[in-house]
């Protein structure tokens, strides 16, 4: 993109940099004030989102929120079928559930007049700040919670604070509570230093990260095809002094399935050979999924994480249901997992007079990063805020994350992309019932965020 080569000849020119060295200075040192300024309000609002989480497609309250948020700091506010395409969303909930969640969203403190545009489960929301002519910057952050009961020990620190989740089953166990605030961070700290940027930014308030195809709704609606830079980030739990990722390559593509396997019932003691048994057949295949050989080229994973068959121990079953999930480093090996896991289950199958369905439920590419953006935000992490990275500012990281269809769209079209890990001081790992993000991860990734979009808009 046009912005791109402009960019790189700038940043890379030592005399203009020397040049400007004291102004910038200045610059920097305004982001790191400011954002220490806002952090108790992040704190706040963090505990906020927290307290009333919502899974994906039902993020009513917390879209009305930021909207409402942004639309107060002067943003140009998108929101619900605005950012989202509904065609791309799996685990939709029903229109009772939907009407049940915009009820509890408005009894929880919802802003009536942006959840109206949530109802029907298009939960997205994009604040747009224009600084005249320059690139077009977009950050993601998520905002989705996990169908997971938060633990009410008396030691566990939302507890002893009087924020753990409210909502029944629902909580917030991989901080995206702490994304959603840190992105409203960003927000303020921008429109502050609003005259010194030039250019767009998008800042992109993410549903669906959790399996429901969140970030495609969003590529699919077209957010990204003018993008020149983009960026986010997640947390993590910190196991050295690493405190920044600056980029990830190689995170593992998934692909989940929905399986069904249909069989013919019968009477377990008086006929079971007039039966087909689609339980029997589902174990066959359960077993013979965990023994898919690894692959020589790279990581591959597979797992059954939901099985529900049989109506009683005297009927043979004629339906057995699973939800499945298979990862790869690239793209080839996530062929070669979804290859043999179809495979496999269509033999287990046959082999006891049964058929087989699959529903594709969700899919991410592997994540791959533009080394130059994660050298930038590496040198920044250093030099202004001191914080230690990676030996290469781009690694290999397990596990998976729809952003990469964000990532992939944008450097499509010729723009550059990275994906940031911030380490923290967790006691536990995400998706735990006892989880609770480090408050520190706020300060620092808004810092991050505000001087890397100074640095590309100045």
């Amino acid at each position: 993109m046009q912005y791109l080569a402009k960019y790189f000849n700038i940043i890379y020119n030592k005399k203009k940099h020397a040049e400007q060295e004291g102004c910038m200075n200045n610059m920097y040192k305004k982001i790191i004030q400011l954002t220490e300024d806002i952090t108790p309000e992040l704190v706040r609002q963090r505990r906020d989102f927290h307290k009333y989480p919502e899974v994906r497609w039902t993020e009513m309250r917390t879209a009305s929120i930021i909207a409402s948020k942004l639309t107060e700091l002067g943003y140009e506010v998108l929101i619900g079928e605005q950012v989202c395409d509904s065609e791309p969303r799996v685990h939709v909930p029903s229109d009772e559930a939907l009407k049940q969640a915009y009820q509890r969203a408005i009894a929880q403190g919802a802003d009536p007049k942006f959840a109206e545009a949530t109802k029907d489960g298009l939960t997205g929301v994009i604040g747009i700040l224009r600084c005249g002519e320059g690139p077009t910057v977009a950050i993601r952050f998520d905002i989705d919670a996990l169908n997971i009961e938060e633990s009410q020990d008396p030691d566990h620190f939302p507890v002893q604070e009087g924020f753990a989740s409210v909502n029944f089953g629902v909580m917030h166990a991989c901080g995206h509570d702490g994304h959603a605030a840190s992105g409203l961070g960003v927000a303020q700290i921008l429109v502050q230093i609003k005259d010194q940027l030039h250019g767009t930014v998008k800042l992109i308030f993410q549903p669906g990260e959790e399996a429901g195809q969140g970030a495609q709704t969003i590529v699919d609606k077209g957010h990204l095809d003018d993008v020149d830079f983009f960026f986010g980030a997640h947390n993590s739990m910190r196991v050295s002094d690493v405190d920044v990722t600056p980029g990830i390559c190689g995170s593992l593509a998934t692909r989940r399935y929905n399986v069904m396997i249909k069989g013919l019932s019968a009477h377990a003691g008086l006929s079971p050979q007039k039966g087909n048994d689609a339980l029997l057949a589902a174990a066959t295949g359960v077993q013979n999924l965990y023994a898919i050989p690894r692959h020589g080229k790279g990581m591959t994973r597979i797992n059954v994480g939901k099985f529900i068959s049989g109506p009683s121990s005297n009927v043979i079953a004629d339906e057995a249901y699973m939800e499945i999930e298979m990862r790869g480093e690239n793209t080839e090996l996530i062929e070669y997992m979804d290859h043999h896991s179809r495979r496999i289950l269509e033999s287990a199958a046959q082999m006891h007079g049964c058929t087989v369905s699959f529903k594709l439920m969700a899919f991410a590419p592997s994540l791959t990063c533009d080394l130059p953006l994660a050298e930038k935000i590496d040198r920044i992490c250093k030099q202004y805020l001191n914080l230690n990275t990676t030996e290469s500012p781009a690694m290999k990281v397990n596990g998976s994350d729809d952003v990469a269809h964000m990532i992939d769209r944008v450097r499509s079209h010729g723009g550059m992309a990275t994906y940031l890990r911030i380490h923290n001081k967790q006691t536990t790992g995400n998706h735990n019932q006892r989880y609770n993000l480090d408050e520190e991860y706020m300060s620092r990734c808004v810092k991050i965020f505000s001087i890397t979009a100074y640095e590309l808009m100045k």
